[in-house]
C-alpha cells in the first residue's frame, strides 16, 4: 500500500478517535470559569467585549444554533469540530514541509499536546477560534511569502492572507503577531511583496475585518485596550523570578513535557544546523513562534503571565519537533512505524485526560487538606468545573421555599461582586429559574457584568435579590453590600457532594431592600 494513503489512513482514525473522546469529556464535565463567562458573549453579542473580541461569542452562537441548544456540549462545539479539523490542517502543513510520514508526527503531537487537546479542542475559549485561524493563516504564509509575487494567483493569495489573519485578531488580540511574522518575513527575505499593492491591500483587509475591535473601543473609551496594556505593563515592576519559573512551568505542562522537550532539541538543532529544513521555511516558522514566545517570557520576569498566551507559538514549533523525529528514525520503515518519543507524549496525555477527568467528577485524589467549614475544598482547583449543577438543584427549592414562604418575592434577582463566579452561577442556578444577574461593584471584578447590567434592565430600588458564595473562595456579604441593600440576612447551605462526600458548601444569602443601584447600571 502507498505510504500516504497509509499515513492519511491513520490520520482519520485519529482524528475520529480524538473526536469522540472530546465529545465524550465535554458532554460530562461542567463549565470552568472562563468557558461560562465566555458563553455571555454569545448571550450578549456584541462588536467586541471588555475582555476579548467577539469571535469566541460568534462561533458559540452558530454552533448552538443560536444558544437554542445550550449545554455543556452544544456550547464547545465550535471548540470541538475545529479541534477535529485543526489536525488535518496540521498533517496538510507536515506534508508540505516534507512528507506524509511528517505530517502525521505532526498531527500526533499536535493531538498530545493539553493546550490543543483540551484547552482549545474542548474548552470553548477565544484561544479555540485563534487556534483555527491561526493554523490556516500559517499554512497560507508557508506557501505566499517565500514565493515570487508575480506568480500566477499569489496576489490572491496574499489577499486571503490579510483575511485570515484579520480573523485571528477578532477571535484574540495576540494573532497581531501573525502580521509581525510575515512582515518581517518580507522585509528581511522577500521584499519583491512590497512593490505589489496585493501586500497593502492585505493588510487594509485586516484592518477591515478587525474594524468592529476598533469601533467598540471607541465606544467605549478604548477600555479594552487599557485593560490588556495593563496586564502587561513592567514599569515601575522588579523581576521575579518565581513569576518566571511558574510561566515556564506552566508552558510544559500544557504543551506537554514531551513535545517540550522535542521542541527544544528541534530548535537547537536548527541553529546548529544539524536538522534539514527549507530555509524559506526555516524562517516562517521561528518568526511566527519565537517573536510570541519570547515577548511573554520577558514579561514573565516582572508580571504574572498565563502560559497559554505563548502556546500558539509553539503549536508552531511542533513542525521543527516532526522533523526532528522523522530524521531521527529516518531508517524504520513508513509503513508501521511510530518513534517511541510519540508513543510516550500520547501515552502521558491518555494519563492526563483520563486522571483529570476522574478527579474533576470523582475526586480520586484528597487534594484538599481544609478542615474549616466555609473553607472547605478552597485547595482543590478541580472543584471549579464541579457542583454547580447541584447548587442550581439546592438553590430551586431554597427559592420556592423563601417564595411560597413570602420571605422573598418572586422577582428576586442574582448579585455577585466578582464576573466569576457570577458567570456560573448565572448559567446554572440563576437562568434555569429565569432570574436575571447583576454585577456590583468595581469593573475590573464584575468585567462584561458592567454592560450586561443595563442591557438586562429592570433594576428598581427596594428589590430584593440572593448572594452565593461557596468555600472555595468564600466571600461574605456582610461588608461589601451593606452599601446596597438594607437587610442581609443567611438563608441556607448546600452542600455539594462528590465520590459520595462533601467536597465543597453553598452559602446562599438573602440581600433585602436594593436601596443603592450598581455604579455601572448605567454606563455608556
Amino acid at each position: 500500500m502507498n505510504n500516504n494513503i497509509i499515513w492519511r489512513k491513520r490520520l482519520y482514525w485519529l482524528a475520529f478517535i480524538s473526536l469522540l473522546v472530546r465529545i465524550v469529556i465535554a458532554a460530562t464535565t461542567e463549565f470552568g470559569n472562563d468557558e461560562v463567562y465566555y458563553r455571555l458573549y454569545a448571550l450578549y453579542p456584541d462588536w467586541s467585549h471588555f475582555d476579548h473580541p467577539l469571535m469566541v461569542g460568534l462561533a458559540m452562537q452558530l454552533f448552538s444554533f443560536n444558544l437554542a441548544l445550550h449545554s455543556e456540549l452544544f456550547l464547545r462545539m465550535s471548540s470541538i469540530i475545529l479541534g477535529a479539523i485543526n489536525v488535518f490542517i496540521v498533517f496538510d502543513i507536515g506534508k508540505s514541509l516534507k512528507n506524509s510520514r511528517v505530517g502525521f508526527f505532526s498531527a500526533l503531537l499536535y493531538s498530545s499536546s493539553i493546550y490543543t487537546f483540551v484547552i482549545t479542542g474542548i474548552f470553548i475559549l477565544p484561544d479555540s477560534p485563534q487556534q483555527f485561524f491561526w493554523l490556516l493563516s500559517f499554512r497560507l504564509m508557508l506557501q505566499t511569502l517565500p514565493a515570487c509575487p508575480n506568480i500566477k494567483n499569489n496576489s490572491f493569495k496574499m489577499l486571503k492572507l490579510g483575511l485570515l489573519i484579520g480573523l485571528a485578531i477578532l477571535s484574540k488580540y495576540t494573532s497581531v503577531f501573525l502580521w509581525l511574522a510575515a512582515g518581517s518575513y518580507i522585509v528581511l527575505f522577500n521584499r519583491d511583496w512590497l512593490r505589489k499593492k496585493s501586500f497593502y491591500l492585505s493588510a487594509l483587509i485586516s484592518f477591515i475585518v478587525c474594524l468592529p475591535i476598533l469601533i467598540w473601543n471607541i465606544q467605549n473609551d478604548f477600555i479594552s485596550f487599557t485593560f490588556h496594556g495593563e496586564r502587561v505593563d513592567i514599569v515601575g515592576y522588579q523581576i521575579n523570578i518565581d513569576y518566571f519559573l511558574t510561566e515556564l512551568l506552566g508552558e510544559v505542562l500544557y504543551n506537554n513535557p514531551i513535545n517540550y522537550v522535542l521542541i527544544l532539541i528541534a530548535l537547537w538543532a536548527v541553529f546548529s544546523k544539524k536538522l534539514k529544513i527549507d530555509k524559506q521555511h526555516e524562517h516562517i516558522i521561528l518568526l511566527s513562534s519565537l517573536p510570541l514566545i519570547i515577548m511573554f517570557l520577558g514579561f514573565s520576569l516582572f508580571r504574572t503571565t498565563l502560559p497559554h498566551w505563548t502556546a500558539p507559538g509553539f503549536t508552531i514549533l511542533i513542525f521543527l519537533a516532526a522533523l526532528l523525529l522523522d530524521t531521527m528514525f529516518a531508517e524504520k520503515p513508513d509503513n508501521y512505524f511510530i518513534p517511541w518519543p510519540l508513543k510516550i507524549s500520547v501515552g502521558l496525555l491518555i494519563i492526563i485526560l483520563v486522571s483529570g477527568y476522574l478527579q474533576i467528577n470523582q475526586g480520586i485524589i484528597n487534594i484538599d487538606k481544609t478542615t474549616e467549614y466555609n473553607k472547605l475544598g478552597e485547595d482543590d482547583p478541580s472543584l471549579d468545573m464541579f457542583g454547580y449543577e447541584q447548587i442550581g438543584d439546592g438553590f430551586s427549592g431554597i427559592y420556592k421555599r423563601d417564595t411560597a414562604a413570602g420571605l422573598m418575592p418572586e422577582d428576586v434577582f442574582m448579585a455577585g461582586k466578582n464576573w466569576f463566579p457570577l458567570a456560573n452561577l448565572d448559567y446554572y442556578v440563576a437562568s434555569p429559574l429565569g432570574m436575571k444577574s447583576y454585577g456590583f461593584g468595581d469593573l475590573g471584578k464584575i468585567h462584561k457584568y458592567a454592560w450586561i447590567n443595563k442591557l438586562n434592565g429592570g433594576l428598581r430600588l427596594g428589590m430584593d435579590a440572593y448572594y452565593i458564595t461557596d468555600s472555595r473562595e468564600y466571600r461574605e456579604p456582610f461588608t461589601f453590600f451593606k452599601e446596597y441593600f438594607d437587610k442581609i440576612e443567611e438563608a441556607d447551605t448546600i452542600q455539594v457532594y462528590r465520590g459520595g462526600k462533601i467536597a465543597k458548601r453553598a452559602f446562599v444569602f438573602r440581600l433585602m431592600g436594593l436601596r443603592k443601584l450598581p455604579e455601572n447600571y448605567d454606563i455608556d
